[in-house]
C-alpha cells in the first residue's frame, strides 16, 4: 500500500471488538483477477496466512517481482504477508480454498483438485458470481455434489474489487454449515469489511446471478429511458426468485431483496466501471456479443451466465419471458427494437392476493388451536402432583 494511504480501519461499530485470529490457518486464492486479488489481500490482512496461485508462472513472476496486480487491481499493494505462486504449486497444505475463476472454468478446476493434493478437510469457498455450464447451475450446488454441504460456502455482496481494499464492502459469507459461514465472516471483519452470516449459499448464487443479468438488462435499455432500464431489471430480478423459490432447499427472500441481491445490483448498477452494465450498454449500441469482452478487456460473466440461467429457469417450468428475451438478444436472435418491446410490453404474473376464503381459513385454524392449547391446559390441571 502507498505511504500516502493508511491502511482501511475497522468499520466504527466493529472498533475495539476482539476477533480470535485464526492461528496457523492457510488460505490459498486460485484466480488472480480483480476480485480473486482483492479477496487474497483481505484475507491476508484478516489473519490467515493467504497465497494467491495465478494461472501461469510468468503471471506469478510478475505479480511477485510487481508486488501488485498492475493488469487486474493496479495501485492495490499486497501485504508483506500474502505469497504468491503459480496454480501448479498445488494445495496440500490449504485449510480454506477460495475458487476466484470465472464460472465457466470451474468445471475444470475442481476436476483438479484431488490432483492438486486438496486436504480432506479443507474448506472451499466460491467467489463467482455466474452460473456452471451446461445446466446452469449454482458453484456450490456442484460443489457440494463432490465435497459435501459442510466443506462449502461462496461470497456474495457489493463488493466491487478496488474500494473493497481502501474504504470497506458488505459481503455475505454463505454456507449450510454454520461454523463455516462464521469463520468466514469474522475473517472479513477483522480485515475492516463488513461481513454478513448466511446459511443459504445457493440463494445468495442465484441473487448475484440476477443482479448481474439486471445490470447487463438496464444497460442494454438505458439509453431508451431509465423506466424501461428499471423494468428490465425489475423483471429479471422477480423471474429468477421465482426459480430461486423452489429450489431444494427453498432460497431464503433474505438473499435476493438484502446484500447479495438488491445491494449487489445498487452498486453494480451505480459503478462506472461496471463490466456487466456497460457490457449491456454496448449491446444496446449494438455491438456484436463476440467483440464486447475484447473492447471492455475483461470477461463479462453475465454474457454467459444469461443463456444459462434462462435455460435453467425454462428447464424448472418458471415463465420468464424477460429472462428468455435478453438471452436471445445477446444470441443475436432478437433485435434490439425486439428487446425494448419486449420490456415495455412484458406483463409478470400477478402478486397473490388473500382471497377471503384463505382468511376464513387461517382463522379456523388458529380457532381449533386455541381449543387445543385450551384443553391441554384443562387436562393438565386434573392430573395429580408429581
Amino acid at each position: 500500500m502507498s505511504p500516502d494511504r493508511p491502511r482501511p480501519q475497522l468499520p466504527s461499530p466493529l472498533r475495539g471488538v476482539n476477533f480470535p485470529t485464526p492461528f496457523g490457518r492457510r488460505a490459498v486464492v486460485i484466480g488472480a483477477g480483480s476480485f480473486g486479488t482483492a479477496v487474497a489481500v483481505l484475507l491476508a490482512r484478516g489473519g490467515l496466512r493467504t497465497t494467491l496461485q495465478t494461472r501461469t508462472p510468468e503471471q506469478a513472476e510478475r505479480l511477485a517481482e510487481d508486488r501488485e496486480n498492475s493488469v487486474y487491481l493496479a495501485g492495490v499493494e499486497f501485504p508483506k504477508e500474502l505469497r504468491i505462486e503459480h496454480m501448479g504449486a498445488g494445495l496440500a497444505r490449504a485449510d480454506y480454498v477460495f475458487l476466484g475463476v470465472p464460472s465457466r472454468g470451474l468445471h475444470e478446476v475442481i476436476d483438479g483438485l484431488a490432483a492438486a493434493g486438496l486436504p480432506p478437510r479443507a474448506k472451499l469457498v466460491s467467489l463467482a458470481k455466474g452460473l456452471v455450464p451446461p445446466d446452469g447451475v449454482a458453484p456450490t450446488v456442484m460443489l457440494r455434489r463432490s465435497f459435501g454441504a459442510a466443506r462449502v460456502g461462496c461470497i456474495g455482496g457489493p463488493a466491487h474489487a478496488r474500494e473493497m481494499v481502501h474504504e470497506g464492502a458488505g459481503l455475505v459469507a454463505a454456507s449450510e454449515d454454520e461454523e463455516l459461514a462464521h469463520a468466514l465472516a469474522q475473517v472479513f471483519i477483522r480485515a475492516g469489511v463488513v461481513c454478513e452470516e448466511s446459511s443459504d449459499p445457493v440463494g445468495v448464487e442465484l441473487a448475484g446471478a440476477a443482479k448481474n443479468a439486471a445490470a447487463l438488462a438496464a444497460g442494454a435499455t438505458e439509453r431508451q429511458g431509465l423506466n424501461a432500464a428499471g423494468a428490465a431489471a425489475g423483471h429479471i430480478f422477480a423471474e429468477v426468485w421465482r426459480f430461486a423459490a423452489i429450489q431444494d432447499p427453498p432460497a431464503q427472500a433474505e438473499s435476493m431483496i438484502g446484500l447479495a441481491g438488491t445491494g449487489d445490483l445498487v452498486a453494480t448498477a451505480l459503478a462506472p466501471q461496471s463490466r456487466n452494465r456497460r457490457a449491456g450498454e454496448l449491446l444496446g449500441e449494438g455491438v456484436p456479443t463476440a467483440e464486447i469482452p475484447a473492447r471492455i478487456g475483461q470477461a463479462v460473466e453475465a454474457l454467459e451466465s444469461v443463456p444459462l440461467l434462462a435455460g435453467a429457469l425454462e428447464r424448472a417450468g418458471v415463465e420468464a419471458p424477460v429472462t428468455r428475451g435478453l438471452a436471445a438478444l445477446i444470441a443475436g436472435e432478437l433485435p434490439l427494437d425486439g428487446w425494448i418491446s419486449l420490456v415495455r410490453t412484458a406483463v409478470p404474473p400477478p402478486a397473490r392476493f388473500r382471497r377471503p376464503a384463505d382468511v376464513v381459513a387461517g382463522l379456523g385454524w388458529w380457532a381449533r388451536l386455541k381449543v387445543r392449547w385450551r384443553t391441554w391446559r384443562e387436562r393438565r390441571a386434573e392430573l395429580p402432583p408429581a
